[in-house]
């Protein structure tokens, strides 16, 4: 018997069989497979990275491999699964692009500039949320195979080691920084700028004079002492999964040191909103153990806190924290860029003035401003203060409504997931809300948070899938 094939050759049926059976042995028809190296080796090496003076730079560098990667396995005909709730991130994209139109507005208080003036600014974080949403999907449509999500959750639990080894070395070497091969690169004019600084340039710690003096805040690998502070909290609770899931006594002996010494580098931030992050996560925990009958956590918590008062107590910490407290420099001017974004919300509701803006000097006189000496005097940053108040004054109301809806969507999506990871993840991302008022989240802290919705959403086809499998067993 023979088979026609379209083109009229003819085929014996037992060739036939063959080439269909060599076809089905074929390892996973390898164009459509997605390698691991483009997520796993940022996260790997994101030490180097910053040694280099790429940092997070590498995220949109990632991105396009990723996306090539991405179509190739769609042409392919295989499926491009996107996360639940993406609508709403492609609302809140969309908000971005048409928030653009306002660029060349000057709201009342700050500094006049051309709309072309502002749009470095606007592509650079347009940019980055494109590649960030490349690398959500990505990490989403990675399988066990390619990716396991214990591996995922140890690679995060090593960057929150690289955090702590950031901040001891922020202490101790706070004047430490040396210029990186890509900032040699650059031209003398761009790379003195502060914000290509704090990109390229590798450096311990920011120097600031809050408690009296100038002393090192930790921001080592992050750039900044407020994204150290902010990934510090997004990044704790994997450290915890992946030692808990080991079956290594040193792993978790290990674990639990580096908790314990995070303490020191934690409170030497003088970072309160770190501080407020943390007791977030802690009681968001212990919450969810309750709420599944481990009443146990309960002791736990108590015997941290109890572990925690007598460091503050019998070490220089305390001291630290209450020099920190009683000296809140920094909330004037919060308050003050609070306002202003307040202010320029009711101005443009709707769409915001698709960027931050400068302030004509500072909250106390208009005559204090930039200058050569100091290039981030008088002129603050409106909506640099936190991620909640720049959507509102650069995004509107529909750019931040469906910045919400992303994440709120997400916690409500995946609140029934009580394995270790999805409650890891929710945490992270309840901590998000909270940061999201005194820091900003591009671009590392937007990562993590994307990376914890991501465990989360290849938690729940792991869980469908083996629903499936048992309901055909039956």
């Amino acid at each position: 018997m023979t088979l026609v094939v379209p083109g009229g050759r003819h085929t014996s049926s037992s060739a036939a069989t063959s080439t269909r059976a060599a076809a089905h042995s074929a390892p996973e028809q390898r164009p459509t497979a997605l390698p691991a190296w483009p997520l796993a080796g940022v996260l790997a090496c994101y030490p180097l990275w910053w040694a280099l003076g790429l940092g997070v730079l590498i995220f949109p560098l990632a991105a396009a491999p990723m996306l090539v990667l991405l179509l190739r396995r769609r042409a392919a005909g295989r499926p491009l699964l996107l996360p639940p709730g993406f609508a709403w991130w492609l609302l809140f994209l969309a908000a971005v692009v048409v928030s653009v139109a306002a660029l060349g507005a000057d709201p009342s208080g700050t500094v006049a500039e051309p709309a072309t003036g502002r749009l470095v600014a606007v592509v650079y974080r347009l940019s980055l949320y494109a590649s960030l949403t490349v690398l959500l999907v990505y990490a989403g449509n990675l399988t066990e195979r390619e990716l396991p999500r214990r591996r995922l959750v140890k690679l995060l639990g090593w960057l929150f080691v690289i955090t702590v080894a950031g901040g001891l070395l922020g202490m101790v070497a706070g004047r430490f920084e040396f210029t990186s091969p890509v900032e040699w690169l650059l031209p003398h004019g761009i790379r003195s700028k502060g914000f290509v600084q704090s990109m390229v340039h590798p450096y311990a710690a920011q120097i600031m004079d809050l408690v009296g003096g100038e002393k090192p805040r930790p921001a080592a690998p992050w750039g900044y002492t407020n994204t150290w502070g902010n990934n510090f909290c997004l990044l704790v609770g994997w450290l915890v999964v992946a030692a808990w899931a080991s079956r290594r006594g040193g792993v978790k002996l290990f674990a639990v040191l580096c908790l314990a010494v995070s303490i020191v580098p934690a409170i030497f931030s003088l970072n309160r909103g770190l501080w407020i992050g943390l007791g977030v996560v802690v009681g968001y925990v212990a919450a969810r153990y309750v709420l599944m009958g481990r009443i146990w956590i309960i002791g736990a918590v108590a015997l941290a806190a109890a572990g925690l008062v007598v460091a503050l107590v019998a070490t220089p910490l305390g001291d630290t924290v209450n020099a920190r407290i009683d000296n809140g420099k920094s909330n004037g001017v919060r308050s003050f860029l609070i306002e202003r974004a307040v202010d320029g919300f009711a101005e443009s509701p709707l769409i915001g003035y698709g960027s931050t803006r400068n302030t004509i000097g500072g909250r106390n006189s208009i005559t204090v401003g930039e200058s050569s000496e100091c290039e981030r005097c008088g002129n603050f940053t409106v909506g640099g203060n936190g991620q909640f108040w720049q959507l509102m004054y650069a995004h509107g109301a529909a750019g931040t409504g469906a910045y919400l809806a992303f994440f709120g969507y997400g916690l409500w999506r995946f609140r029934r997931d009580r394995t270790p990871i999805g409650i890891a993840g929710s945490a992270a991302i309840v901590s998000s809300f909270s940061a999201m008022l005194w820091y900003n989240s591009l671009a590392t802290p937007l990562v993590f948070m994307f990376l914890a919705y991501a465990l989360l959403w290849r938690n729940e086809q792991a869980a469908n899938r083996q629903g499936g499998q048992a309901l055909e067993s039956r």
